[in-house]
């Protein structure tokens, strides 16, 4: 599906083996549509890394994510500025979330990205 908007939040992390039921649970149904909620917050979409292969100069390598964060989430967003917002910081301390999950997060990175394409 195309993107929305020239900006994205990207959010990657790891999760605890024992927690990772309760962590898509909260994730789908709280994070996701609270933040969904927030006013400049135009679609949320979440990837799991697969491991997969390629070939590149005639040669198969295999695509496993060794150090790369587990899980992401994307956030079209309409401006840098939403994640300033009073509604997007209340939104992400809301739920299960801030004591269930996030203590049991690792390997956590945030970004935003232009779109320049």
């Amino acid at each position: 599906m195309p993107i929305k908007t020239r900006y994205v939040f990207i959010v990657t992390m790891d999760v605890a083996p024992d927690k990772e039921a309760l962590f898509n649970e909260v994730y789908d149904t709280e994070h996701v549509p609270y933040l969904s909620q927030v006013p400049g917050v135009l679609a949320a979409t979440r990837f799991k890394t697969e491991p997969a292969a390629f070939v590149l100069g005639g040669e198969k390598r295999e695509l496993k994510g060794e150090g790369q964060p587990t899980y992401m989430a994307m956030y079209e967003i309409e401006s840098p500025d939403v994640l300033l917002s009073k509604e997007w910081a209340a939104a992400g301390e809301k739920g299960r979330w801030v004591k269930e999950v996030r203590p049991y997060t690792t390997n956590r990175f945030h970004v935003v990205r232009k779109i320049v394409g």
